[in-house]
């Protein structure tokens, strides 16, 4: 699996070596573990039929190379491409984006969020959060101040038949954590790639020779489970080797046929896999919709790659137009499947880049810095009005200037889409009150 990495020469994997690996979710037996513990004393989670898919574009796109051309600004800002009409009279995206123009009526895009972070550790968690850092962070720091979407939506709505709440695809974004809400609310990361023949969730299929889980023994289950794939970072001790009750209940998620048949994505149709496309991020997506289709309220396809400081025009000729093919084909399933009225799809990095090209230092080929200022995020789904352009930046893109909006709205929206309310207030490790944002306030033309 390639890595990326970004400006700093931060792998998407380092984090590990900062000792955070505990929170990149474990096997689900370790899902079932830390969930016992924290249901002890406590009501069982509502279930909602909401879900969010998030293409999490690391590294910062472009929002002139795909949602915000700008045909009438001088060449050094305009770049290489062309804007092109939509099915939407009026709006019209980059060239990067054909499919995506073909069904511009089924989502909106926000061209007008902006926020003062203009560093990836920064903005990746204001975006991610809701919540600005609390002390300045360096530009490739994986930050971790106040809980992620996806462990808050894991928090306030769990998930059926024990598959846990929230998923990241192949790995977990760099603020993607649970923060004060525990490990329990960390992703479970499914990081083999669904497009290879030999894909396998761990700790989910049944190795060979235990093919039918009731009739394996406590000692049989214990001593296979410790042969089975777990995630690469054991020095938080392996919770496998917890209370009894625990293996029991592996035994009935690994033959739990709700469970089983969301990571079957052998069984798609030729054809449906083929729309996808056969790529890694096809698959994901497609294993995304699995997921949320079994239940599953929130899921992260971290997409790495999007910090074109150099090379961007042939960047977006590929990476920004498979991307882009992917993101369609999804949305358009849903909507067939009738479900993409209870499927939110967001597509978002952690900022802009900038209106003037330039060759940066270190970079013998035209790319665009970071900026904070203008940020382009497309949204479909969970009654999100379709056709819709919402707040527009000035005449060169240099920033926001209409319906102007911050993280803290943006992730207010998608809380009050999946049934939560953001004026809740959750208590920390030091029993401190904490909002789960500062504002409140949704994006009100997405609200429908």
């Amino acid at each position: 699996m390639a890595l990326h990495r970004n400006c700093e020469g931060m792998k998407r994997r380092d984090c590990l070596s900062l000792g955070l690996g505990a929170l990149l979710g474990g096997g689900f037996v370790d899902a079932l573990r830390l969930r016992s513990v924290a249901s002890e004393g406590k009501p069982a989670a509502v279930t909602r039929k909401t879900s969010c898919i998030l293409f999490w574009l690391d590294g910062g796109p472009s929002h002139f190379e795909t949602f915000d051309p700008k045909p009438d600004a001088p060449s050094e800002i305009r770049g290489e491409f062309q804007p092109i009409e939509t099915k939407v009279p009026g709006m019209f995206f980059s060239e990067n984006m054909r499919r995506l123009s073909a069904i511009s009526d089924k989502f909106s895009i926000v061209r007008s969020v902006r926020h003062d972070q203009n560093n990836h550790g920064a903005g990746n968690h204001y975006m991610t959060t809701g919540a600005p850092t609390r002390i300045p962070v360096s530009c490739g720091a994986f930050v971790s101040f106040h809980p992620s979407m996806g462990s808050v939506v894991s928090h306030e709505r769990g998930a059926p038949h024990g598959l846990p709440p929230y998923f990241s695809l192949p790995d977990m974004s760099r603020s993607g954590g649970p923060n004060f809400l525990g490990a329990r609310h960390a992703p479970f990361v499914v990081g083999d790639d669904p497009n290879s023949e030999s894909f396998r969730v761990r700790d989910v299929t049944i190795p060979n020779g235990l093919d039918d889980g009731r009739a394996v023994s406590r000692r049989d289950l214990r001593n296979t489970m410790d042969s089975m794939l777990r995630f690469q970072d054991r020095a938080a001790g392996d919770p496998v080797l917890g209370a009894d009750q625990n293996y029991q209940q592996a035994v009935s998620l690994i033959t739990s046929e709700e469970a089983k048949k969301a990571f079957e994505i052998q069984q798609e149709p030729k054809e449906i896999r083929e729309a996808y496309g056969r790529s890694t991020l096809g698959q994901q997506a497609l294993l995304a919709r699995r997921l949320v289709e079994a239940g599953v309220p929130f899921v992260t396809l971290n997409n790495g790659g999007w910090d074109h400081h150099s090379n961007i025009f042939p960047a977006f000729k590929g990476q920004g137009q498979k991307l882009e093919a992917v993101v369609a084909t999804l949305i358009e399933d849903l909507a067939q499947r009738g479900m993409l009225d209870t499927t939110l799809v967001l597509v978002m990095g952690e900022f802009g880049r900038t209106p003037q090209i330039s060759k940066l230092p270190g970079s013998n080929t035209p790319g665009r810095d970071h900026w904070s200022n203008a940020i382009s995020v497309l949204v479909a789904g969970c009654g999100t009005p379709g056709g819709q352009v919402v707040g527009a930046t000035d005449r060169y893109g240099y920033t926001a200037v209409e319906n102007i909006y911050g993280p803290e709205n943006l992730v207010s929206t998608v809380y009050r889409k999946l049934g939560i309310d953001p004026d809740t207030i959750l208590y920390n490790t030091t029993g401190r009150p904490t909002h789960l944002v500062s504002d409140s306030r949704p994006i009100v033309e997405l609200m429908g």
